[in-house]
């Protein structure tokens, strides 16, 4: 019985510690090429922990948020940022947990990120600004703008999270999927898998791109290198628990800034998430960029800056 007990203790040991060695490998194979560069960059000292940014350009100010996701980072804004900065300066984020910023290990929540939006506004821009921002942080930038309007000017989304996805609240299944996703161990592992590169680019070819010869290598390496760098499990954690959703509708009824809503002609229920948004707040225009997905500003960079340039004059 003390020899099995003895060969199990051993067993386990050698499986902990060969998981372990697995995420290390795993991390390190996805961080070696360091395309995710912070020479050009700046850190804000926040609260919660760094946060990198760029400045680019003269003009009014304008600011750049990328989609909510673990491999997001404000490299998603790399076609506009130069056209862009010839008219406005340009504050390009990665926003906690993604990219250059610090991830630590806390729940991220919607209120966190509103909170961060709002600082950021404050002490680094400094002046009522412009926003330009994608998916998931979409109703980040609504609630931030319900919350002190004198921080905002005009706000345009690129395909916001729908009103139905957004009311889905933390349920004790998510809550307890969260929990094991934070274990040192087995959770590490389960969001090494998650982030394998082989996921990565199916996230570009069937939800990013409307057309798969236009994802390159470039795209797929460079946010499989975000998704990996640092403790970006936290992040995925907290969205997989739902903490980073929120009802939004009491905040768009309140909003006077102009607001303006591109999307992808094939991005899934764009048109009724855009009639959605609409129906609390009639004052909101839209434009559909043709084929193109989650994020146009990749596959159609001219007409998305077509469209911005004029919404904001």
């Amino acid at each position: 019985m003390k020899k099995k007990l003895k060969n199990l203790v051993l067993f386990t040991s050698l499986s902990v510690c060969g998981i372990h060695l697995l995420n290390k490998f795993l991390t390190f194979t996805a961080t070696i090429r360091e395309l995710l560069k912070t020479e050009l960059g700046y850190y804000y000292e926040w609260r919660f922990g760094k946060i990198y940014y760029t400045k680019q350009g003269k003009g009014s100010p304008l600011l750049l948020i990328h989609d909510l996701t673990t491999g997001s980072s404000s490299y998603e804004w790399n076609e506009l940022i130069s056209k862009l900065s010839e008219n406005h300066t340009v504050y390009a984020i990665d926003l906690l947990g993604c990219g250059r910023s610090d991830k630590p290990n806390l729940t991220y929540t919607n209120f966190l990120y509103v909170q961060l939006i709002s600082d950021f506004i404050k002490n680094i821009i400094g002046h009522k600004t412009d926003v330009l921002v994608t998916g998931d942080s979409s109703p980040l930038v609504v609630t931030a703008c319900s919350n002190d309007e004198t921080l905002f000017n005009k706000v345009v989304m690129i395909n916001p999270t729908s009103l139905y996805k957004l009311n889905e609240i933390p349920s004790k299944r998510t809550k307890t999927l969260k929990l094991l996703i934070e274990t040192p161990i087995l959770g590490t592992l389960l969001y090494n898998i998650y982030a394998l590169k082989t996921n990565v680019e199916n996230k570009f070819v069937e939800k990013y791109f409307f057309n798969p010869f236009k994802v390159t290598d470039a795209h797929i390496n460079t946010y499989y290198e975000a998704s990996n760098l640092g403790n970006a499990k936290y992040l995925f954690a907290s969205i997989k628990g739902r903490y980073t959703n929120m009802n939004i509708i009491h905040a768009l009824k309140n909003i006077n800034h102009s607001l303006f809503i591109i999307g992808g002609s094939d991005e899934e229920d764009i048109k009724t998430t855009i009639d959605n948004y609409s129906y609390y707040n009639p004052s909101i225009e839209s434009y559909i960029i043709p084929k193109t997905k989650h994020l146009p500003h990749f596959e159609s960079p001219k007409g998305i800056l077509e469209q911005i340039e004029i919404f904001l004059e």
